[in-house]
């Protein structure tokens, strides 16, 4: 009797440790599957980003505004306004100078003395030559106290024949350079008026039809050793020539001023 109940109390034993096991499995399990799920939501979590906001900008393009010629600001400036050039000349003394007419034309709804080109004359070594007389302009009594000479030089494109650095033909003057001179009243070693050389130039246009001004000024440097007009000199002038032209183009010439020692403009005459 007493191992009939002996083996029931240890059947009971073992069956409430089968039932203990069990249950502390089940919870372990329980909270591995909530971690699990809560792991993955994180993750979720973390990887979900907020949509990029992408800032669209329009591209402006800024229009360029094409050359605008300048006004005189001098009262005594030669504006070429009254239609007249008589005192300027074309000077064809070689093979090279271009070949053309003087006439008083618009650019840009302005005046100018312009050199219209034939082109007859080859591009390569081409020189454009214009001849101002001086006496007509400012008197033969106001020579002497010339110091320098102010004027603008344009140029205008015939021909879309300018070449860019992509290879590109263009209808631009491109380079305009050049240079002038003048007799003076000093006499050389044979009795003729010596030659005085200005200053050369350089400018350009490579994106309109016709520049902008080029704002020129050739001094007397030297018009103390006597290279310098006189008032004996009835044919005193000055010569403006342009050489280096890389296409067909046309040559103006506008706003010119005499100035004296001090600065100050001399006079028109008349």
């Amino acid at each position: 009797m007493e191992k009939r109940i002996l083996a029931g109390l240890m059947a009971l034993a073992m069956a409430a440790g089968c039932c203990s096991c069990g249950s502390k499995d089940s919870s372990s399990e329980s909270a591995s599957e909530a971690a699990s799920v809560q792991s993955e939501e994180t993750t979720a979590a973390d990887t979900t980003t907020e949509p990029e906001t992408v800032e669209i900008t329009e591209e402006t393009t800024e229009e360029l505004e094409p050359p605008v010629p300048a006004e005189a600001s001098d009262p005594n400036t030669v504006t070429f306004d009254d239609g007249d050039c008589s005192f300027a000349s074309v000077i064809n003394d070689d093979e090279f100078c271009a070949v053309g007419e003087l006439s008083v034309e618009e650019l840009a709804g302005n005046k100018m003395l312009k050199f219209t080109d034939d082109f007859s004359t080859p591009l390569d070594g081409k020189v454009q030559k214009i001849s101002i007389n001086v006496v007509p302009l400012i008197g033969l009594e106001n020579l002497s106290k010339v110091r320098s000479i102010e004027f603008d030089l344009y140029a205008d494109a015939t021909a879309q024949e300018y070449t860019d650095e992509n290879g590109e033909l263009l209808k631009v003057p491109g380079t305009i350079c050049g240079g002038g001179g003048t007799v003076t009243a000093k006499l050389d070693s044979e009795g003729n008026g010596k030659w005085y050389g200005f200053s050369d130039f350089e400018g350009g246009e490579y994106v309109f039809e016709y520049s902008g001004p080029l704002h020129q000024e050739f001094k007397f440097l030297l018009a103390d050793g006597g290279q310098c007009w006189d008032d004996t000199m009835e044919d005193a002038n000055f010569l403006v020539m342009r050489w280096g032209s890389e296409n067909k183009s046309n040559l103006y010439i506008d706003n010119i001023v005499f100035y004296d020692a001090d600065g100050n403009s001399i006079p028109l005459a008349g």
